[in-house]
């Protein structure tokens, strides 16, 4: 569906300044690239200073608990800054915008806030920037989505890297997440209006594209047949991409959930130029008691005959992962399963976390709260072991030349240039001045744990 706003609403009298506040994961990062297009359209420019702007609204994420304090802070500060400047609007939107405790709030102790909608409806943001100017306090969360709709208008941050999405929410509920709630039911895409997102990005001179999906493996629910499939699938798509986009772009792809990774998929992955050989499949924890309370649908034996498939399939492809310590029920004996799943998978770089109960998830009410001390300590043990693995992986690239698109100065050291792997590392050498995009190659020289150090082989 495409979304026709209506004529006059996003054009206002004079610039203006708004600051976007942005917190999460990638969906959040696109969704502010739209966001922003929204408000550029209205007659805003984006500004990193919230004491000049006029508006500041705060792109919020619930998926745990760490990034819901952090945006209660900054709006309890946006608050003080409201009172001392009354003419600031103050916006809140996403995922913690859908929480029932939250639009309960926004009609008591948050009622200050001018601006609120959540995440389906942001195609309505010229409208409610309208409603916005004429004096109302505008609050518009729906409880569902409706159609997908297309034509979004999107500013990106990075001239070389573009987020586009081929899913929107997810059918899994995993007993400890909250995104099918806040994100809604899993839909899909059309191909076309993909690849003509991913087309038109690569026209602009984006060179890296990341597909994104809360499980990407469930792309084409709710798509009619193509090319004698019942639908479409997500191999389907990577390979209409691979022949669609010009040669030098990298495709990515995230996230994979580990009980629908087939040999369609991993074929597709080892076969397509384009598709660049790196993983993130979430493994959550090592025990089978655990995993199940979760609701993953896998073992970690499962998991690791995946995993093992997907290595056979790619050589030297990077694995990351998510692992969360802490869920309820969880006792040393299964952490100690979930250390020994992390020594043998060996991935190149985890995300970890502490389980925190999140609002109507079932995992909120299961007996066998884990207490935070031992949380504390868990987490350590598996960062610990975590970057003791990275660093060795990382270290078995020493020697070996690396495909590398460069992206600019190292932020620490203006003479040394900065890059990434097709596997997505980050690689460092004593350069200035390469376009960004360039294609070099660099041998590796030195290892740390997240970042890799070389020399230019192919300079001329």
């Amino acid at each position: 569906m495409i979304y026709e706003i209506p004529d006059g609403v996003c054009m206002t009298e004079g610039l203006r300044l708004a600051k976007l506040v942005v917190y999460g994961c990638q969906m959040n990062e696109r969704d502010s690239e739209t966001i922003a297009g929204y408000l550029g359209k209205a007659g805003y420019a984006l500004t990193e200073d919230e004491r000049g702007a006029d508006l500041v609204l705060y792109l919020t994420c619930c998926v745990r608990g760490n990034a819901e304090d952090r945006a209660l802070g900054n709006l309890g500060q946006a608050k003080r800054l409201k009172k001392a400047r009354p003419g600031l609007k103050v916006g809140i939107c996403g995922c913690m915008a859908q929480e029932g405790w939250v639009r309960e709030a926004l009609g008591g102790r948050l009622s200050w806030i001018d601006l609120a909608f959540g995440t389906h409806n942001i195609h309505r943001l010229p409208e409610l920037l309208a409603r916005l100017d004429s004096g109302e306090r505008v609050v518009e969360v729906w409880d569902f989505p409706q159609e997908v709709v297309e034509d979004l208008p999107v500013l990106r941050k990075d001239p070389l890297k573009a987020f586009v999405n081929i899913t929107y929410g997810c059918d899994n509920f995993c007993t400890y997440c909250i995104v099918p709630y806040v994100r809604g039911r899993e839909r899909s895409r059309g191909v076309k209006e993909i690849e003509a997102e991913c087309v038109e990005a690569a026209g602009s001179g984006v060179k890296d594209i990341t597909l994104l999906g809360q499980n990407v493996n469930a792309y084409g629910k709710g798509l009619a047949p193509a090319d004698g499939l019942e639908r479409p699938d997500f191999p389907y798509l990577l390979g209409v991409l691979d022949e669609a986009l010009p040669e030098g772009i990298r495709l990515r792809f995230t996230t994979s959930h580990p009980r629908f990774v087939d040999d369609r998929m991993i074929e597709a992955v080892a076969s397509l130029k384009k598709v660049c050989e790196q993983y993130h499949l979430p493994v959550q924890a090592g025990s089978d008691k655990v995993l199940g309370m979760m609701n993953r649908g896998y073992t970690a034996s499962g998991y690791l005959a995946m995993l093992d498939r997907v290595r056979k399939a790619v050589p030297g492809c990077a694995v990351t992962s998510d692992i969360m310590v802490g869920f309820p029920g969880e006792t040393e004996e299964d952490f100690l399963d979930t250390l020994a799943v992390v020594e043998e998978a060996r991935f190149d770089a985890a995300f970890t976390f502490v389980y925190s109960p999140r609002k109507g998830t079932a995992a909120e009410a299961m007996p066998g709260q884990v207490p935070e001390e031992e949380k504390k300590d868990r987490i350590k043990r598996l960062i610990d072991l975590q970057n003791r693995i990275s660093l060795s992986v990382n270290r078995g690239l020493v020697g070996k030349v690396e495909e590398v698109m460069a992206e600019g100065p190292s932020e620490k050291d203006p003479g040394m240039w900065s890059g990434r792997t097709r596997t997505n590392k980050m690689v460092h050498w004593p350069e200035t001045g390469v376009a960004p995009g360039r294609l070099v190659r660099v041998r590796i020289e030195r290892a740390r744990t997240f970042v890799l150090h070389g020399t230019r082989e192919d300079r001329t």
